[in-house]
């Protein structure tokens, strides 16, 4: 697509990603969850058959009646954003977008044939230009990683459960189910917070934004680095108890809490990861069907156990603990077996005369 069809890069210069795969932005429990179910013959297809029982050509005209559409005559601004968000991500076609009534500020990316994207009366009034940038951005995100077809499904079944409580397990079942998607919905959040940044490229107004959702249009009350500072409040603080509490405090929700997200988003700007982005090096859309299932979950586990290596609160600290402690033992244990089976030779012992050295092959060293 043209630029004239989707519209100019803003003043400010901003980099293009022709051709990125979602799979450059994606948060690693996000993207191998959604390789695996690209990978599973007929999935997408299963879903797009429930189009039927789904209420989404209800929710269409209902947009369309009762909400204003974005367009060069309405919203404008909205609009370019939207062409240029899209022009960025190289997302060939530019989805609807609607305002609609609602003082509450939200936005999101639903439909299942095609995504339509939703933005409130409260979150345009709330975010000034470049902040609103990044949402729109965080949207498109959502619609180039497929995610509107399971977010639909999601807010299906949530009212499906509803509906059938009173059904001996039957609620239990759904909402086993609805537990399961909100965190992947989590996760997926974390990722489109990635692609509005890509797309605004501006830290600062994408920390803003996800400060005024927290505490209103005050930003002169706000800082941002104690914004952050509360985040890492929230994860060292407190004791087992306080972490079983954020768990039970977190799991209805379909976001990651605001502070959360802020810290997790200023620590992905500041990766390597997100520089080479910026330099141009990253995974195509046209290699995604060369994409390994394994590999994605195996980065999964890496984040995860890095998580709770890394992670401040007690309960991951505990079970960081636990597990340390049990290589450790297994070390131990095995030690002891080698010295009974293999001849009486316990492990060696380190040579004492200065640190092991490994080969310029790089085995035994950990890239930064």
């Amino acid at each position: 697509m043209t630029e004239k069809d989707q519209g100019s890069v803003p003043s400010r210069q901003r980099k293009r990603f022709p051709g990125i795969s979602s799979r450059a932005y994606e948060h690693p429990a996000d993207r191998s969850a959604l390789v695996a179910l690209r990978k599973l013959s007929g999935f997408d297809t299963v879903f797009k058959a429930l189009s039927g029982l789904l209420p989404e050509r209800s929710l269409r005209l209902l947009f369309l009646s009762d909400s204003v559409r974005v367009s060069d005559a309405q919203f404008s601004h909205l609009n370019d954003m939207l062409r240029d968000a899209c022009y960025i991500l190289d997302l060939e076609k530019v989805p609807p977008m609607y305002v609609t009534q609602d003082p509450k500020p939200n936005a999101m990316c639903i439909g299942l044939d095609e995504p339509i994207i939703l933005v409130t009366t409260g979150l345009v009034e709330l975010l000034d230009e470049e902040e609103m940038r990044a949402v729109v951005g965080h949207e498109v995100g959502h619609a180039l990683s497929g995610h509107s077809v399971y977010r639909t499904v999601l807010l299906f079944l949530t009212g499906l459960a509803l509906k059938v409580a009173w059904i001996p397990l039957g609620n239990v079942a759904i909402m086993a189910i609805v537990t399961a998607l909100r965190e992947w919905f989590r996760k997926s959040e974390l990722s489109a917070d990635r692609a509005g940044l890509l797309v605004g490229q501006d830290v600062q107004a994408s920390m803003r934004g996800l400060m005024k959702i927290a505490g209103g249009n005050h930003l002169h009350e706000m800082n941002v680095d104690a914004f952050l500072a509360q985040a890492d409040e929230y994860e060292k603080s407190g004791d087992l108890r306080d972490s079983v509490l954020k768990i039970l405090n977190v799991l209805p929700r379909t976001h990651p809490f605001t502070t959360v997200r802020a810290a997790e988003l200023r620590k992905w700007s500041e990766s390597r990861d997100f520089q080479r982005i910026m330099d141009g090096h990253y995974p195509k859309r046209s290699e995604d069907k060369d994409t390994s299932v394994t590999d994605s979950f195996r980065e999964s586990a890496g984040h995860y156990a890095d998580t709770v290596r890394t992670s401040k609160d007690p309960l991951m600290k505990l079970v960081g603990d636990i597990a340390g402690g049990a290589g450790d033992l297994a070390g131990d244990l095995g030690g002891k077996l080698r010295s009974a089976f293999g001849g009486g030779q316990g492990p060696k012992k380190p040579d004492s005369t200065g640190p092991e050295e490994t080969t310029d092959d790089g085995k035994g060293q950990n890239e930064g």
